[in-house]
């Protein structure tokens, strides 16, 4: 299927619609899935996956979720990709499984990088150690989880938000993924790799040479910017860094003394 036209102008008149060309709008879609733009499938999604409201007939009822959630950010899903006011995935999927039954519509207006879609999904095979964690913490407020995946509709003001949430929640070839991302890395480094090596100098600053007489070079892993204040005792130049810092356990003194006259200083 192929973003036309015609499916632009349906929602041309909708807010929020992007300032570019229809070219580029079309070229970034993967329709009827994704957008670069409001999406005019919508509808039709939900006809094939939602089910009607009948006021008669409905007796939908859930007490409000009233535990307190937290989850850390070191998840190797959310740091993906970065981006502001990020909520974990794991957070989120504790309100769906509450709320919802598999093959329930969730929407979220306000997506960002898509972390409804993740928690969404991820509500159908969840690893192991986090699903016995949520089914001990539902046992204790008595209820049961109903596992399975739920659909998710997500939508944000911002194309970039919309794009990121789109590549978080596409299914992709694992394979062809790591041969893609490889190639990237390999004309990134061929470009940009000069700039990340150093020269190694021997103690009198002097480059150490290998044994055809050129200067050996190491690979920069990361670079330790420091903080320079001026000792109020003597004058000279302090690196926080060097003085103030503990090596080992990267914990910052509360006092340290300034390398060129001893002054006991503090870090307030």
């Amino acid at each position: 299927m192929k973003l036309t036209k015609d499916d632009l102008d349906k929602v041309r008149h909708i807010e929020g619609f992007p300032i570019a060309k229809d070219e580029d709008i079309i070229n970034l879609s993967d329709p009827p899935y994704y957008t670069a733009c409001p999406n005019s499938f919508i509808n039709d999604f939900i006809e094939n996956f939602g089910k009607k409201y009948d006021e008669n007939s409905d007796d939908y009822y859930v007490e409000p979720f009233t535990a307190d959630v937290s989850e850390g950010k070191n998840d190797p899903i959310y740091n993906a990709h970065s981006y502001h006011t990020k909520v974990p995935y794991k957070a989120i999927m504790r309100y769906i499984l509450h709320y919802t039954k598999p093959g329930d519509i969730v929407f979220d207006g306000f997506c960002g990088t898509g972390m409804t879609g993740v928690a969404a999904a991820m509500c159908e095979n969840p690893d192991p150690e986090f699903k016995l964690q949520l089914e001990k913490e539902f046992k204790e407020r008595g209820k049961k989880i109903e596992w399975g995946a739920r659909r998710a509709i997500l939508c944000d003001i911002s194309p970039a938000a919309t794009f990121i949430a789109y590549n978080y929640n596409t299914p992709v070839d694992p394979a062809e993924f790591e041969k893609e991302a490889k190639s990237i890395l390999e004309e990134v480094e061929k470009e940009c790799g000069w700039m990340y090596e150093t020269i190694h100098i021997n103690d009198n600053g002097e480059p150490i040479l290998d044994i055809e007489g050129k200067p050996i070079k190491g690979r920069i892993n990361y670079t330790v910017w420091s903080d320079v204040f001026i000792c109020p005792s003597c004058g000279e130049e302090i690196v926080f860094w060097d003085v103030a810092v503990n090596k080992e356990d990267g914990q910052v003194l509360n006092e340290f003394k300034c390398h060129s006259c001893g002054a006991i200083l503090k870090k307030k």
